[in-house]
């Protein structure tokens, strides 16, 4: 099952190391959502870009070094597997499509 996260400006993410929080950092500031949910958690507007392939958490991962990938410009395209594979992100700088792949085998970890 796939979910879509329409987020503008899309720049890197990353997930927190206990895999329940996901990390965006945008051109308009950093977003937290929950991974149980996908429903965002936590806004900041502060510009806050990714330095050596980390960025700053904010909201419930406050102040965390979160490891980010970081977007391709050249193809505008970015995917990420979560740390435990449960999830792939097919990033664009228009959103993230969210996919569990363990909704192939019957149970669905997104509804």
């Amino acid at each position: 099952m796939t979910r879509y996260l329409h987020i503008g400006g899309v720049v890197a993410v990353g997930f927190d190391p206990s895999g329940e929080y996901l990390l965006v950092i945008t051109h308009s500031g950093r977003g937290v959502f929950s991974n149980r949910t996908w429903e965002r958690v936590a806004r900041s507007t502060e510009l806050a870009y990714p330095e050596g392939g980390v960025g700053v958490g904010i909201g419930p991962i406050e102040g965390q070094a979160i490891a980010v990938t970081e977007m391709n410009y050249d193809t505008g395209e970015m995917r990420v597997v979560s740390l435990d594979g449960r999830f792939v992100l097919e990033c664009e700088s228009n959103g993230i499509a969210v996919q569990a792949p363990d909704a192939a085998a019957g149970t669905s970890i997104l509804e």
